[in-house]
């Protein structure tokens, strides 16, 4: 169990059954609490976070890859589910003294603390700790710091009511959207998984694509992409889909490092390919407190640009080594697949539909996860019954039946779900499909780890620049350094993400440059949500870049390859991340922030010729091999393309005009005297 954090151990069927019954409830938890809620958010929180620290310690060795020592890890676990169950007990009691600390508020306290920063290090190593203890020693010593980061200084007291009681500490935001809509979505996501959409995906991926040039590699782009929608997890996905597509790559003639890149790159890019994106559009759309429609609405055209560029880089790469694709025999018909599986697709197209209605993500994952629970059972059920008419009735009658949680609420559905267990349990087969439910519960309790403790942990900072007000002092030192230069602090921004990048994931990354950086771009007129998909697109491209990937690194058993080396491609595959967020900055309606349809389209044209044109540079091919000079054209004309300067985009296309017909002219006579 050791490597849980990475969502990969040991099959559920596996487990210890103590940590199997501790996930199984607290999955069961969360969906009760997402349908009825029954107590306040801050209990939710509470026992959230409670839930989170006795999965890891029961779980998760302090130290080496052995099973934790029982005896000492029940004690911590519990220790950690007590802090909830006095934050449950004590509810009322706790607000009416608010800031009044009890000697055991102050035991409890400290120990909720501690636990959640010992759960973080286990789950993610040392580096969030160790930048968050520095938030805490700068709360607790900033009062003796020089010049501008000087505070009024604070009482321990204090800064242990500020962290571990009311929502602007470890049970702040991040958590919140942890215990609701985050859980839900990793839950469906789960549960689709558990039924079999990975191969869904895999065989319509490789049906369309297999049989083209360099069609492993394209396989692997459409088949992260479609993961995305369900899964939002970079890493995630590089140990799922990664375990088919980089051996399929390697076996067609791709470089090892190669093939762990597209995969790396194309499965990070996961987190911003709407509709369900990854964790941080959730937190975003709470932070800035917009609709999740309008994040996933700013993330499309840059998502778009970035799948199209992995794509182009990786078929102007098969091009270049003359890489072909499977025989068209060997690969699967994308349509029959399709056929096999339809009925999984139906609850993501009804959770696509309720979360671009206006619908709130707690609402949508709900329904979304009870749909999905259904038709996993009624399939189990049905499908093997040969006669068509009785399917379709019983489908028409089941859908029948939830219509009725429109008038009498949420009860119906899970009076619904009971009675397929019920049938389930008596039909040949059906206690498998029940079996996979169990484990998709557990599953789901089990990939909400990493970033469950990851989000009460980075309460921490959150807590200190709340009670300090220091984002305002780091937001004037961007503003001072950038001299009113959006270019560079811009620049400093993406550095701030990179850097951070290295030792932590996407979720704390971007709340910690989010609530320093996102502030002074603002003042520089960058808008709000611009702003907030700048610094979460480069918290996910520190996961490619040098010299600590985690995405690669991920890739690199697969592939049997260096870490190093494969981000060194990711990085060169990615390029269009490292442009799209600037372009936006200075023409907002890449991200559909315009007023304008004709601007949005003028700026995806232009978006779209200059990573196409920079992917051929860094490929070094087009139709033939590119010469020195030809790659120092095409980097002056997607360049110029990507400036915001008066003249620069009508540089841009007439270089661009120029790079490209000379070179197909160059091309054709080499071709002709060849012949």
């Amino acid at each position: 169990m050791s490597e849980q954090n990475q969502g990969m151990g040991a099959s559920p069927s596996d487990w210890p059954k103590a940590l199997f019954a501790v996930a199984l409830l607290f999955s069961i938890f969360q969906i009760v609490t997402a349908a009825f809620h029954p107590v306040s958010t801050q209990v939710l929180r509470a026992v959230h976070v409670g839930f989170l620290l006795l999965v890891v310690f029961i779980s998760i060795p302090a130290f080496g890859a052995k099973r934790p020592w029982q005896p000492l890890a029940w004690l911590l676990g519990l220790a950690g589910m007590a802090t909830a169950v006095y934050q449950w007990y004590f509810e009322a009691d706790l607000i009416l003294r608010s800031g009044d600390m009890t000697t055991s508020d102050m035991i409890i306290g400290i120990t909720l603390i501690v636990l959640v920063f010992e759960a973080a290090r286990r789950v993610m190593g040392i580096a969030l700790p160790i930048i968050c203890a520095l938030f805490l020693a700068y709360g607790m010593l900033g009062q003796y710091l020089p010049g501008d980061l000087v505070h009024r200084g604070y009482g321990f007291d204090q800064i242990v009511n500020q962290l571990a009681f009311g929502t602007e500490g470890l049970y702040g935001t991040p958590t919140y959207v942890s215990a609701t809509y985050i859980f839900l979505f990793i839950l469906f996501g789960a549960f689709l998984e558990q039924a079999g959409m990975i191969k869904l995906f895999t065989d319509f991926a490789m049906g369309l694509f297999g049989h083209k040039v360099g069609g492993p590699a394209k396989v692997s782009v459409v088949s992260s992409a479609l993961m995305g929608t369900i899964t939002g997890s970079g890493v995630a996905n590089v140990v799922t889909t990664g375990q088919f597509t980089i051996p399929l790559m390697k076996r067609f003639g791709y470089r090892p490092a190669f093939a762990g890149g597209v995969e790396a790159t194309s499965s990070m890019g996961s987190q911003i390919m709407p509709p369900i994106m990854g964790a941080v559009a959730f937190i975003m759309a709470e932070t800035i407190n917009v609709p999740f429609f309008e994040v996933a609405k700013a993330a499309l055209i840059p998502a778009l640009l970035y799948f199209g560029s992995v794509f182009w880089m990786v078929h102007l790469e098969a091009k270049r080594a003359n890489l072909r694709g499977l025989p068209k025999e060997e690969c699967p018909n994308p349509w029959k697949a399709v056929r096999e599986r339809w009925f999984l697709l139906i609850p993501l197209f009804i959770l696509i539909y309720l979360l671009f209605s206006g619908r709130t993500p707690l609402f949508s994952g709900t329904v979304g996860l009870a749909l999905t629970a259904m038709v996993i059972l009624g399939s189990a059920i049905i499908l093997r019954v040969s006669s068509k008419v009785m399917r379709f009735a019983f489908w028409i009658a089941l859908g029948v039946l939830c219509a009725g949680f429109f008038q009498l609420g949420i009860g119906v559905v899970f009076g619904v779900i009971a009675a397929l267990v019920a049938v389930c349990w008596f039909v040949k087969g059906g206690r498998e499909t029940l079996t996979l439910c169990l484990h998709a519960l557990v599953e789901g309790a089990r990939h909400a780890v990493p970033v469950g403790i990851a989000c009460a942990l980075v309460g921490v900072i959150i807590g200190v620049v709340s009670l300090t007000g220091v984002a305002s002092t780091f937001a004037g030192y961007i503003l001072a350094i950038g001299q009113d230069n959006l270019f560079l602090s811009l620049v400093l921004t993406m550095l701030t993400c990179l850097v951070l990048g290295m030792g932590i994931p996407t979720i704390p990354n971007y709340i910690i440059t989010s609530s320093i950086a996102a502030p002074a771009l603002l003042e520089l007129g960058v808008p709000l949500i611009v702003s907030h998909m700048f610094v979460f697109y480069f918290g996910i491209m520190a996961d490619l870049t040098p010299p600590v990937a985690l995405a690669c690194f991920a890739a690199a058993p697969i592939a049997k390859e260096r870490g190093l080396k494969i981000s060194f491609w990711a990085v060169r595959i990615a390029i269009a991340g490292f442009v799209v967020p600037f372009m936006a900055v200075y023409s907002p309606a890449l991200m559909l922030q315009g007023d304008s349809l004709l601007a949005t389209f003028y700026v995806l044209f232009k978006a779209a010729l200059a990573i196409g044109i920079w992917g051929v540079v860094f490929t070094g091919f087009l139709q033939a091999k590119l010469t020195w000079w030809e790659r120092i054209l095409g980097l002056a004309a997607g360049a110029s393309l990507i400036l915001a300067t008066p003249i620069s985009d009508e540089i841009g296309f007439a270089l661009s005009a120029i790079f490209i017909a000379q070179h197909l002219w160059r091309a054709r006579r080499a071709e002709a005297a060849t012949a």
